[in-house]
């Protein structure tokens, strides 16, 4: 097995927006703004290659959405999905299975593409299956109005339309809490089989039936880490986003995770932090923070 960090571009969201309740005077510490209160984020996808096949995990935002939508997001920065998976040598059409963490644009906007000319949409990856699954597809096409501007059809249905979607089989144990106020005792039984050669970790709290791989690499266990924990600044645990449409189950979910995290020396992979690829976390008393972080090339090269 080889994996490769993929940078499929940069944006900017408001810092407000992205750490909810807790004031900027702490958040710009670890996370600076600018003068539009707007702070810098990545969309870093992971290439796994595994034998015959080449899996990526997200996609990006792509780049079919109009300029006055992409106008939202303040993009900068020279990265591209394609000019990083040419950077390793591989090409789109070599990918073999796209895993979507959850179906928010910014996760799954590369997945689909304006057909050649540009009267309909299809798969940027001819060669691949779509995996998500079934209560997440659900949540998604049948969005509440909260989640309703994150889905958009578009980046979904042609999925569905080309057959390369496919969902993930989710044991009827797994995920079943459901509560805002639910504490989480143990992982067990949020954890289940990909099917593509990790495991998985179901959380709720943001959207529902978000899906963060676990993969075992050069004797150290990665975790693509999503939007449970966007970047290093939102590893405390009150610092939740304010999209997440269940925050204390997110707080739940995240102290769990983070115990774990330390306890079994997990490598965290950031897919929003535009500064930091990886980092490791330790026990404090002031509860779980940071310890070490790493560039991809430093911890595996």
């Amino acid at each position: 097995m080889k994996l490769y960090p993929i940078e499929t571009g940069n944006f900017k969201l408001d810092g407000g927006a992205m750490f909810g309740v807790v004031p900027k005077t702490i958040w710009q510490k670890t996370n600076p703004a600018d003068e539009k209160n707007l702070i810098d984020i990545a969309a870093r996808s992971l290439l796994i290659e595994d034998g015959n096949r080449l899996i990526l995990i997200d996609t990006g935002m792509g780049n079919k959405q109009s300029d006055k939508f992409f106008g939202y997001y303040y993009r900068w920065g020279d990265f591209t999905l394609d000019g990083s998976l040419a950077k390793h040598g591989f090409h789109r059409d070599d990918i073999t299975d796209v895993f979507m963490t959850h179906l928010h644009f910014d996760h799954c906007g590369g997945s689909i593409q304006w057909n050649e000319d540009r009267t309909g949409y299809e798969p940027a990856f001819k060669n691949a299956n779509f995996w998500t699954n079934d209560a997440h597809w659900k949540w998604a096409t049948e969005p509440n109005a909260r989640e309703k501007a994150s889905f958009l059809k578009e980046n979904l249905l042609p999925m569905q339309e080309s057959g390369q979607l496919k969902f993930v089989p989710l044991p009827s144990l797994i995920g079943t809490h459901s509560s805002e106020n639910e504490t989480l005792v143990d992982s067990e039984r949020f954890i289940t089989k990909s099917g593509l050669g990790f495991d998985i970790f179901l959380a709720d709290g943001h959207t529902d039936k978000q899906m963060l791989p676990y993969v075992d690499y050069k004797g150290k266990k990665l975790v693509f880490v999503a939007d449970l924990i966007p970047t290093v600044g939102h590893i405390p645990l009150p610092y939740v986003i304010g999209y997440d449409t269940r925050p204390l189950l997110t707080l739940s979910e995240k102290e769990l995770f983070l115990n774990e995290a330390v306890e079994k020396k997990y490598f965290l992979f950031f897919e929003h932090d535009a500064h930091n690829e990886i980092c490791t976390v330790k026990n404090t008393e002031k509860g779980v923070r940071l310890d070490k972080v790493f560039s991809f090339n430093e911890l595996f090269q």
